[in-house]
């Protein structure tokens, strides 16, 4: 007999990045502290086939599943606090539910029948939504609809949530809706209106709140909470305040202080369980009171957006943790490092570890490589992401090798000395990604690295996105002057990570590993630059 499944579905009002992805991700966690199965799924109302191709500054960072999707930044806060992986199902927008539905059309598979939004373009969501249940074996399927309630692109997405509910039961769905709270005036007089007004929109498209999760810089009263309960036809222990806190992994604590686990037990009649949150809160005391402080710069060419680099700054967090250290992260924007000469040693000499993260175009990689240059000149640990490993390979081959123009335009093959190219046909990577290496692949490491000391394995499988590989040809070059290929593919054709034999630690990968750390599984090469970090400090 298949067991039954259960939907919980995350909408927003008032306004966007009210919190979605956070509150479903904190549910997961809730879930999964009591011996659930919780699946995450978001949807985003986009026309867009996928986050690939978005504007770190219009979108963030574009999060990369092991097969190779490329996803919205949520999908690594639910990886991050749920502990799973998750898969391109995990992640569908408008623009490929239609483009699908069109497809079937052309193909004749709707035998000439008129293809409308109901029931074609709802159906095929909710056929994605129950088969996502179905392949993760769910026990709880939690779906965050992306956008605004009221947003133009928006009411496919509801429409198919609500039919789910006639088609499982209410007894197996469950809707949860975030909300803002505003503070108006001179007083910061608290206001529920917007709050009315947001439900009353979901109400107007036929799905009534089961819970409330009220977004608020301060704590709500009881009165104030009893007035949203009447006037959002909410019971008032379903009102949960989503309070503002300067660390995300505390809000499923926070959630769990206030009930809201065992209100999702209840309403969807699941066993309930005392929660297993003892390894979760003796995280979060560590982080609360660390031993010692490091400062870390991060040279990138999106540092005005801090949801670019998300999963770079929460790996270096999971990292402090791990050594008992907060962090100082230090956001140095690349083309400031060539304002003049001595830019690299302003911006860059309180800082006890660099990193470079990835990057596409040729804007900011010149002031990447003198990040670099002052990196291993200096003996500051490096850590160096993806683009930062090519960098590392091009800074080697102009001072080390005093190779000219390596690489002195956007990583062109035609320049005098390409050490980065494109060496891969496209046809060699279009399962995974056309142009590009998309998705988790295999790496085997020098069992004499200091890259096998932090993993402690000599095979490791970890998530790529990048175009250009290291250029053979120059292999002997580099490894000849100290520039160790400590990390191969396992045909040996590719160079996964590089490191220097003498420096304190210099490592670069070609993948990016901050998209597997985890608060409870720091990833190694984040923990052992931490670490490296507090080393250079202590030397200082």
């Amino acid at each position: 007999m298949a067991k039954t499944v259960k939907y919980i579905f995350v909408t927003g009002g008032v306004v966007s990045s009210i919190g979605k992805g956070i509150t479903t991700a904190s549910i997961g966690r809730l879930l999964v502290n009591r011996g659930f199965k919780a699946t995450p799924l978001k949807i985003d109302p986009y026309i867009n086939v996928d986050a690939g191709t978005m504007n770190p500054y219009q979108h963030g960072e574009v999060f990369v599943t092991d097969d190779g999707a490329e996803a919205d930044l949520d999908l690594g806060h639910y990886e991050r606090f749920i502990g799973t992986n998750l898969t391109r199902a995990s992640n569908f927008t408008t623009g490929s539910v239609y483009g699908a539905v069109i497809a079937r059309e052309r193909r004749g598979e709707y035998l000439g029948n008129t293809v409308q939004l109901i029931p074609h373009i709802t159906d095929e969501i909710k056929e994605r939504i129950y088969k996502l249940a179905e392949d993760s074996d769910a026990d709880v399927l939690i779906t965050e609809i992306g956008g605004t309630i009221g947003d133009y692109e928006t009411p496919p997405f509801t429409e198919a949530i609500r039919q789910i509910r006639l088609d499982v039961g209410r007894e197996n769905t469950l809707y949860v809706h975030v909300s803002l709270i505003a503070y108006v005036g001179p007083w910061g007089e608290t206001k529920t209106k917007p709050t009315q007004h947001s439900v009353k929109a979901l109400m107007g498209i036929g799905i009534q709140p089961d819970i409330l999760i009220c977004r608020s810089k301060k704590a709500l009263t009881e009165e104030q909470k009893a007035k949203i309960s009447l006037f959002c036809s909410v019971p008032i222990e379903a009102v949960i305040e989503g309070r503002d806190t300067k660390n995300i992994y505390e809000i499923p604590l926070t959630f769990e202080k206030q009930g809201l686990a065992s209100l999702i037990i209840k309403s969807l009649h699941l066993p309930d369980s005392s929660p297993d949150i003892a390894e979760w809160e003796a995280m979060i005391k560590k982080q609360r009171r660390p031993k010692s402080k490091v400062s870390i710069a991060i040279v990138g060419k999106y540092t005005e957006h801090g949801d670019a680099y998300i999963s770079i700054t929460e790996a270096l967090n999971h990292g402090g943790i791990a050594n008992d250290a907060s962090l100082n992260v230090k956001w140095v924007e690349s083309d400031d490092l060539l304002e003049e000469e001595s830019a690299p040693q302003q911006l860059l000499q309180d800082a006890d570890g660099i990193v470079v993260p990835g990057g596409f175009g040729y804007r900011g990689i010149e002031g990447k490589l003198k990040a670099v240059q002052y990196a291993r000149e200096n003996n500051v640990p490096y850590l160096g992401l993806c683009l930062g490993m090519q960098c590392a390979t091009i800074e080697f081959a102009r001072n080390v090798l005093n190779l000219e123009r390596a690489n002195s335009s956007e990583f062109d093959p035609d320049t005098p000395h390409p050490v980065i190219s494109l060496l891969l046909e496209q046809e060699e990577v279009d399962d995974m990604g056309g142009t590009m290496r998309l998705g988790a692949y295999p790496c085997k490491l020098d069992p004499d690295s200091l890259v096998y000391k932090e993993y402690g394995a000599l095979t490791i499988s970890e998530r790529h996105r990048h175009r250009f590989e290291f250029n053979n040809e120059y292999r002997q070059a580099f490894e000849s002057h100290g520039f160790r290929l400590s990390g191969l593919s396992p045909d040996g054709r590719l160079v996964e990570v590089i490191e220097l034999d003498d420096h304190p630690w210099f490592v670069a990968s070609q993948f990016h590993p901050e998209f597997k750390s985890k608060l409870l599984k720091p990833h190694p090469l984040f923990r052992g630059f931490v670490a490296a970090a507090l080393k250079q400090k202590s030397r200082k």
